[in-house]
């Protein structure tokens, strides 16, 4: 052995060799301690002191620690940002060790594979995802077309889902379930990366829009093996009885990768992971990221979290699941209708019977998050505390189940007690009748509820109402449910009490009735007896210390006694631990039962806070239908209207059918074009995720694809403007829609010259109305299209009201915006008019009036302008716009001033008859002139 390699060392250097992509914490005693770069990349990002420690002889290695206690918190820092902790334990008692203590890795922590609450959020999944495309391997172009397979498994939770998806849609996929960490196949391309992982962001560093990025070798991600490797995982023989079919292998192959890599994080293994959940392309509708984004589904465009946003409007669950699921819904709404109705019918049973939903409400809350703590349990990791949770939270099922009871028997009279969704002029929004189809899915989930009650019954038998963080710390088993705990207790506890009995039977044995029994921290227990009394001395008595007028003796019994009681601090916590851990083991094995409970609790928890959600906001039932039309009446836009008074937002119809299934809208900034976009669109995915929607009416053809392009950005990592940005995002629609689907756009074509603009702004429209045949509405600024109303069987034209009205005080005319959408396109923009109420100088303003003035005067009078009156850009500016002129000061080339003779002649001068040295001649006399003329 090297100098430089001290036998610690050595072992640390073997250990990290295996993790070399990890920070490894290396247990020493009470410090994780870190050594080379490791050290260095710890002490820059946690801000750690940087020493060093002595290898042998002059060897300095870099070192930097922290203390065994405060470990998950430097842990949870790394791990956020983005890097992967592997965490390496003393696994044999430092006592016994001969030599170097044995350490082993136990666990590698990376942002997508964390059991910590404080590495978590509870409201939403941890997603590790795997990605199998088969291009990515070989190296070939992945087109649009091409299968790509998604794996996605929640550590925290134990979900596993398959996804079998086109390349143009595994982007959807993925952002649905913002994977906080990418397998995918080494050697990648970036630009297959950057497409199915990235959305287009550059991947660099192991990481790529966020997410962490871990290359794996390719033959891993092998769905043969893939196959066997989780059929054993399962306990099974095929996966078929998952669901996984003949058409799945890549989504298999991506799974296999993933369990995997998920064994060599967890090398105790992954019991809790749950069974397969196929996703079949067509169930769920695929949202792209512009369309989540500008719809603020469940992010905010102001940053600001989930404040403002759709999530946030709806989002009364009561329990961690609840809320997880509620996000999982509004990211993916259903396309199949007798899906949705049959969440629609579960939430209009428990909106009709607001007593029971209260009941039920009241029942859920304290439930504590069932997955997560069941997944720790079954990996081993759950706290005396979080099991005690656990049972606590299964403890409140019962309840859950009697209000599930009391909904079916009520409903009966669901339709007579609540008034949401009797706004409706129809049958079909009002609340459902007796007899109806309304109870089927409360039905379902009551007919398979499962409290575990004997899981429930265990845990609060042997855990008391409190435990501690740690066994050990205090008590954690309940006296009276093990009688060996219970006289360790008793002798740690109630040692007076002992030794007062063996005082008594000793002196019964001896007859010796001063005899007595002592302590102290020297001898431990032993027995006096005076000198009188030495002759009654028991044979087995040993002398253990001679004073004057007594001697002291010890037995054989007492010795035991002294043992147990000296020992009883460490076999209680032994026992307690041996206790605990067999009811978290049986709790684990019960995995499986408490998953499915715990996704029942969920499902409940977001159909009744929809239910609450839709009597508190006034919403009604949507009809859903398989027919091309969309009507809804009076609609109302959820988040907009949660933020202002409901008497001051101003309700829309709006109304799109084959033979009208475009709408050109137009009107005035700060009118409301937009909010009303938002408002249909948000209406629309509400009523698929199986909510009320805010409106009277509304009566909603299913739709396979939601597009909504509202706003400008760039994308600067990207090399991209915001045209550019704009035209990327236009194209992904007009390429993916299809006639079913819903296409809400706003100011197509306005970040370039106004002819381009308003040519792929018509263009655009004709395709759509043409070729897709999709409903869309269009907002724009482009008055022009107008005119397709005019050319087009199926278009029509539709404006956002303003009326002007004159100052008060001045007597200026001022808009007023009504925010009523109205037939008809409208005749002008007032921009310079949302100018002067953002505050422009009034120089400005007057300016901007007098050259929009000239501007509509030409466009007026000029050939082909078409409807261009008012527009933002009327048309292109055939002529200089003249400028004001400044005072006391000439023009340079004022109309008074005389000719030059060199014009003169200029002008007077045919260019075509003149040979190069007469040009060259005649420049030369023109320059002469012109220096003899006088300025």
């Amino acid at each position: 052995m090297s100098r430089e390699a001290t036998p610690l060392m050595q072992q640390y250097r073997e250990i990290k060799a295996r993790h070399q992509e990890a920070v490894l914490f290396f247990r020493m005693g009470d410090f994780y301690e870190m050594f080379y770069d490791d050290a260095e990349l710890a002490a820059r990002t946690l801000g750690l002191t940087l020493t060093s420690r002595n290898n042998g002889g002059a060897a300095e290695v870099p070192l930097a620690g922290v203390p065994v206690k405060a470990g998950a918190d430097y842990v949870r820092r790394l791990v956020e940002k983005g890097f992967r902790v592997a965490i390496c334990e003393q696994v044999e008692d430092p006592r016994l060790a001969k030599g170097v203590v044995r350490r082993e890795v136990v666990e590698t922590i990376t942002p997508g594979a964390a059991f910590a609450d404080d590495l978590l959020d509870g409201a939403r999944n941890n997603f590790l995802c795997a990605v199998h495309s088969v291009h990515a391997v070989h190296g070939e172009p992945a087109g649009p077309d091409a299968l790509v397979g998604i794996a996605a498994v929640d550590v925290s939770t134990g979900e596993l889902r398959l996804a079998t998806a086109r390349a143009r849609e595994a982007e959807a996929v993925l952002a649905r379930l913002a994977p906080r960490e990418l397998l995918v196949q080494r050697g990648a391309p970036p630009v297959v990366l950057d497409t199915l992982a990235g959305r287009g962001a550059s991947f660099a560093d192991g990481r790529t829009d966020g997410a962490l990025v871990t290359e794996r070798e390719a033959w891993e991600f092998d769905p043969g093996l893939a196959a066997e490797d989780l059929a054993r995982q399962f306990g099974v023989l095929s996966l078929e009885g998952f669901g996984v079919g003949a058409g799945d292998g890549a989504a298999v192959g991506a799974a296999g990768a993933l369990l995997r890599y998920l064994r060599e994080l967890q090398p105790a293994g992954v019991p809790h992971l749950a069974p397969p959940v196929v996703e079949r392309p067509g169930g769920v509708m695929p949202l792209d990221e512009m369309t989540r984004r500008n719809l603020e589904l469940t992010e905010s465009l102001r940053g600001e979290g989930t404040a403002g946003t759709l999530l946030d409007v709806l989002d009364r669950t009561l329990t961690p699941m609840g809320a997880r699921l509620l996000r999982q819904w509004l990211l993916a709404p259903l396309t199949d209708r007798a899906a949705v109705d049959a969440r629609l019918d579960a939430v209009a049973a428990l909106a009709a019977d607001p007593l029971a939903r209260c009941a039920l409400r009241e029942s859920l809350d304290g439930v504590r998050d069932i997955e997560r703590l069941a997944s720790k349990a079954a990996a081993g990791r759950a706290t005396p505390r979080e099991v005690r949770a656990l049972g606590d939270s299964l403890g409140r099922l019962p309840e859950v189940e009697e209000a599930l009871r009391r909904i079916v028997d009520n409903s009966g009279v669901g339709s007579r007690e609540s008034g949401v969704g009797l706004e409706g002029p129809t049958p079909d929004s009002r609340l459902p009748t007796p007899g109806s189809s309304s109870l089927t899915r409360i039905g379902e989930l009551l007919a398979r509820w499962d409290p575990c009650a004997d899981l429930c019954s265990e845990i609060q038998r042997l855990l008391v109402d409190r435990p501690p963080l740690a066994v050990g710390d205090d008590a954690t088993v309940r006296p009276g449910v093990d009688a060996e705990l219970d006289e360790l207790r008793a002798l740690r506890d109630g040692g007076r009490d002992k030794i007062a009995e063996i005082q008594t039977t000793e002196r019964a044995r001896t007859g010796i009735a001063s005899l007595k029994v002592g302590y102290n921290k020297v001898f431990g227990y032993f027995i006096t007896v005076t000198n009188a009394n030495l002759h009654l001395v028991p044979p087995d008595y040993q002398r253990r210390q001679t004073l004057a007028g007594e001697e002291r003796y010890v037995t054989p019994a007492l010795k035991e006694y002294e043992e147990r009681v000296l020992t009883a601090a460490e076999r209680i916590e032994a026992r307690e631990r041996a206790l605990f851990e067999g009811v978290r083991s049986r709790v684990g094995g019960e995995v499986r039962r408490l998953q499915r409970a715990a996704r029942a609790v969920a499902e409940l928890d977001v159909l009744g806070t929809l239910a609450e959600v839709a009597e508190r906001e006034g919403y009604v039932r949507p009809e859903l239908t398989d027919d091309f039309d969309l009507d809804i009446a009076a609609g109302r836009h959820p988040v907009v209207e949660r933020m202002m008074a409901r008497e001051r937002f101003i309700p829309n119809d709006v109304r799109l059918t084959e033979a009208a299934r475009l709408i050109i809208l137009t009107g005035p900034n700060m009118a409301g074009k937009s909010t009303i976009l938002r408002q249909v669109g948000l209406i629309v995915l509400m009523a698929q995720v199986g909510s009320f929607v805010p409106a009277a009416r509304a009566r909603i053809g299913v739709v396979d694809r939601l597009f909504t392009r509202v706003g400008a950005s760039d994308n600067l990592a990207r090399g991209q403007s915001t045209f550019m940005v704009e035209m990327s995002e236009t194209s992904a629609i007009l390429h993916t829609a299809t006639r079913r689907s819903l296409v809400l756009l706003d100011e197509i074509g306005r970040g370039t010259s106004t002819y381009d603009g308003v040519s792929i702004a018509w263009s655009v429209s004709e395709h759509l109305h043409d070729r897709v045949g999709c409903k869309t509405v269009f907002a724009t600024h482009y008055h022009e299209l107008t005119q397709l109303a005019d050319d087009l069987d199926a278009a029509c034209n539709y404006n956002v009201l303003v009326r002007e009205v004159a100052d008060p005080q001045t007597g200026a005319p001022q808009v007023l915006f009504l925010h009523r959408l109205a037939p008809g396109g409208a005749d002008r923009s007032y921009g310079i008019e949302v100018g002067r109420l953002a505050g422009l100088p009034a120089p400005v303003l007057a300016r901007a009036r007098e050259v929009l003035a000239q501007l509509e005067g030409r466009a007026a009078g000029g050939a082909g302008r078409g409807k261009g009156n008012g527009s933002r850009r009327a048309g292109p500016v055939a002529h200089r716009i003249a400028r004001p002129a400044a005072p006391d000061q000439l023009g340079l080339f004022a109309p008074s001033a005389p000719p030059h003779p060199a014009v003169e002649r200029l002008k007077a001068l045919d260019p075509n008859t003149l040979t190069p040295l007469q040009a060259l001649a005649l420049v030369a006399e023109l320059a002469e002139e012109a220096k003899r003329s006088k300025p």
